[in-house]
This record gives structure tokens, sequence and C-alpha cells, in this order.
């Protein structure tokens, strides 16, 4: 039983995710003494907030689904609220898998929909083969000094986007970094950027350097590899009398180069998005998460790469995830993946359940693993295909997840899957966020209210689920349908709209 089987019709309050499930969640705020589901509630219950649907001991694990999210720290009676006052966090230091677990491949997701072999959009083929959903410019700084004078470039060069010009953008990604980094921190910073240079979405690339910083043009090319001159154009601001001159010279040579692509008809197999959620509430893993994991099993089934990150919102997911793993190799690589970064916390002196955010807590979350359970719905059904270190770029046409080490932290890790190759990122959020990534960046609400509250930033909402307006069925249709429009340029995200476009780089070392 998956959590979206257990969606209910407009005349239910709450929802039982998993058989197995000793909890239930509201799908509305809910007075005290309703009776729901034949428990009379104690007291009153928000919507996405948990209801005990049985007694639970106190030490006994409160059940979320099929999955314990956590401890009883008190006895609980049916019908209470159960919450941050009376659950507590069960995850342990390390992980390892339950002794026999198995290693076992998931059905292959090719049988879950028939017309995988007629999902198609129009994109841009690009000589290295990969397909691009855009055809923009971008400007791609090597140290943080030269921020604004790359914004002033894009600025002055977007004269060239003009209705049939073929170019659809000129965009400058500015960051904080690249001088007084050492070892680690330096080379995470140039893995970034060079995985921004050779994004599909970017027809051509600028890459502005100052000159005096520690990410020198010349080992950022080191890192870059093999590049078409073309394609790839660059200076130091300190070599050139003016900066902003001589960069709108090179925009214009590099928009003659884009100007050869053209939208043509791919296959499905060429999609690569990334599942983001941020800003969760408790209908997270009921609506938008297991709808964008509908998404993943189409792009799966179709042969493209769903790309999945947020380590640590997969604690206390483990299991979930290592059930579908496709190989001996990659069930352990990702064991090695999830406890070094507990390890990484532990470094830091930090606790590894110091998670929900406060915004979450408010909307329903209790534990870590209460958010983890829900969060990884956005993955699907799909086989685990590939761990992917942080600023790798994944398997292209991969047919299944990928999974990518990032933090959660909204900025960083839809940055994170742009990098590892995601042409357009497909963010759930209960709270709502502006946030945009270099990529398009569809925002599907977990809830009507939030859809009706922020019009200009949510592309799509999943709450009519919970509503009982639409079936899963239903809104993952109009939902591929949107992903395949904004794939073929018919549709701009609501972050491309309005400007909200921007990098953030994981920064773990020492600054100078």
């Amino acid at each position: 039983m998956t959590v979206a089987d257990s969606i209910p019709s407009a005349t239910k309050a709450a929802v039982r995710i998993h058989s197995a499930d000793n909890v239930l969640v509201a799908l509305r705020d809910l007075p005290s003494g309703e009776v729901v589901e034949g428990i009379t509630l104690i007291n009153p219950i928000p919507r996405g907030h948990k209801i005990a649907a049985k007694p639970v001991a106190a030490d006994q694990y409160v059940i979320k689904y099929g999955y314990p999210i956590g401890v009883a720290t008190r006895p609980i009676s049916a019908g209470d609220h159960v919450h941050v006052h009376n659950v507590a966090s069960s995850l342990r230091g390390g992980y390892s898998p339950m002794p026999g677990a198995p290693h076992r491949l998931s059905p292959s997701p090719s049988t879950l929909d028939r017309r995988v072999g007629d999902w198609t959009f129009e994109g841009f083929r690009r000589p290295d083969g990969r397909a691009g959903i855009r055809n923009e410019i971008w400007i791609v700084n090597t140290v943080g000094c030269v921020n604004r004078s790359s914004e002033r470039i894009a600025t002055a060069a977007r004269d060239l986007v003009t209705p049939g010009s073929g170019i659809d953008g000129v965009h400058a990604f500015t960051h904080p970094y690249g001088c007084s980094q050492l070892g680690d921190d330096l080379q995470n910073t140039q893995k970034v950027l060079a995985g921004l240079v050779r994004h599909p979405n970017a027809a051509a690339v600028l890459i502005l350097g100052l000159g005096c910083e520690n990410n020198q043009m010349r080992l950022f090319l080191d890192e870059l590899g093999d590049y078409d001159p073309n394609r790839v154009k660059f200076f130091n601001a300190q070599d050139v009398t003016d900066e902003i001159d001589e960069g709108t010279k090179a925009i214009a040579q590099l928009a003659d180069y884009a100007r050869q692509f053209k939208r043509e008809t791919l296959p499905a197999s060429d999609l690569a998005l990334g599942m983001k959620c941020g800003g969760s509430d408790g209908l997270s893993g009921v609506t938008a998460n297991p709808l964008v994991g509908r998404i993943a099993d189409r792009v799966s089934a179709a042969g493209g790469t769903v790309l999945l990150t947020e380590v640590p919102e997969m604690f206390g997911a483990e299991d979930m995830l290592l059930e579908r793993a496709r190989d001996p190799q990659t069930h352990e690589a990702f064991i090695r993946m999830i406890n070094d970064f507990r390890e990484y916390f532990r470094k830091s002196g930090q606790p590894i359940d110091e998670n929900p955010s406060p915004g979450n807590k408010d909307g329903g979350l209790t534990t870590n693993a209460d958010k983890s359970l829900g969060c990884v719905q956005k993955g699907g059904t799909a086989p685990v295909c590939e761990i992917l270190p942080y600023a790798r770029a994944a398997t292209p046409r991969l047919g299944g997840v990928a999974l990518v080490n990032a933090p959660g932290n909204d900025a960083v890790s839809t940055t994170a899957l742009t990098v590892a190759g995601a042409q357009m990122v497909l963010f759930t959020t209960g709270r709502g966020t502006p946030l945009g990534t270099a990529v398009p960046t569809l925002k599907i609400s977990t809830n009507t209210a939030v859809a009706d509250r922020k019009p200009t930033w949510i592309d799509f909402n999943a709450g009519l689920l919970a509503d009982g307006a639409a079936t899963m069925d239903e809104l993952a249709d109009r939902l591929w349908s949107l992903v395949l429009d904004t794939a073929s340029g018919k549709t701009l995200a609501k972050n491309e709209q309005h400007g909200y476009r921007e990098i953030t780089i994981w920064k773990t070392g020492v600054t100078v």
C-alpha cells in the first residue's frame, strides 16, 4: 500500500496512511468532540497534525507510513493529539540495516503506464548528447568579488533577449565564495561552478574572474576540463579596462553561438528532474510529495533520471529507500552516505534529530523520521540506481533514482540538484517560499490555503487531493502535463516569471 492509495474522499476528515499506523492525519482543522473513524477527539487537532488511532503506551513506537517516527514519552489515549508534547525521536547515532535486510530490486517502473512511448517534450539537443529545456546564457563567477559586475553584464546584455531572438535569457549566478577558501571547501566551490558551466540549460557561458582569488581562472578551467571555446568565454576583470563592456561583447559572441540551437521533439528519457520539499507540513507526505512521486515514477519508466537529495531528511527513512537499491553496491554506498552525514553532525557537536524546523513542527511534523518518511515519498517507487557525491553529475537516462549527497537547506539542495543535472526542480511546500534555483522550479503546494494566498509563488495545488476535489490519478496527469509544457517552453515557472533565480554553495570548511 502506498500513500497515494490512502487518499480519502471529500467526506473524510482524516486519513490513515498505512494499515499498520497507530495514528491518523487530520485533513482539516478538527474540533474536540468530533468523531473521526469511530474515535472521539479529546482535543482540537490542527490540519496536518496526528491523532492517536488507538491507545499508545509510554515508550511504545508511534507508527506512521508503516514505520516508527518516534516513541511516546507518556501514555497517549485514542483521540488525543500526537505531537512534540508526547513524542520523542527514536533515531540512533548510526544506521545499520536490520539483519537479513533484502537487497531487492523493485519491480520495473516501465509497467506503471502504457503511455511511456508517447511522452515527449520540445527541448534542445546539445553537442554532448544531453538535452536542455532552456536556451539561456549564464554568467558564472569564480569569486564573489565580481558579483555586481556579473549582474551589470547580465542587465546590459538583456536586450539580446527579444521575441524570436532564440535566447531565453541571460542570467548571472552570484555567490560569496572563491577566495579565502582552502582544501575541500575550495574544491566544492570549483565543482559546483563547473557543474553550472556544463549544465545543458545553458547554451553558452561567460566565466568572470577577478584575478587574485584562490579560485584562479587556470585552476578553475582545470576543474572544468574540456570545453568548446565557442560555447565558453572567460576573462579576469583585473585584466581589462572596462569589464562591463568586455563582458557585454563576450555575451554577444556567445549569443551568436547559442542561436544555432532550436527546439526539437525529444523523448521523456532525456528528462532529469530534481525533487525537493521545503517549508513542509503534515500534509506534505500525504498530498504533494506522493504526487511528485508519481511524476518520479513516470520519468523513471520513460528511462529518465530522478534526483533526490536532503540527506538529513532521509534519517529514519533509510529502510524505505534501501529496499529499492538496484544492487548490493548501491545498497552499501547509500549506507555509507547516510552514516558519513551523521558523522558530519557529530563532528560539529550537533544532534542528528534536530529537525524538523519550527515551521515544520507548527505544520504537524513531530520528529526527523516523521519528516523523512514523508520527504522520500517524492522519489516514488522506482529503483535507487546511483549514489552521488556532492557536486557530481548523475548518469543521463538513468531509468531510476539517483540520491545526491547534500543537506536539506532549500537553497543549497536545489543548487545541488541543478549541478547533478536537473533541468527542472519540482519543489513541494506546505508553508510557501519564493525561492527558485538556476533552473525552472515548480512550486507544488500541499494545501489549498497556501496556493490561494501565494499565487505568485505556487505553480500547482496538490491540496485539491485533501479537499476531495480531485483524485491522485487526475492530479498526476495534470502535473505531468505541466512538467512537459514547462520543459517545452510553453509555460514558465513562477520563479522564472518573477526573477527568483539563485545558487547557494555548501560551505563546510575554514575561511581565511
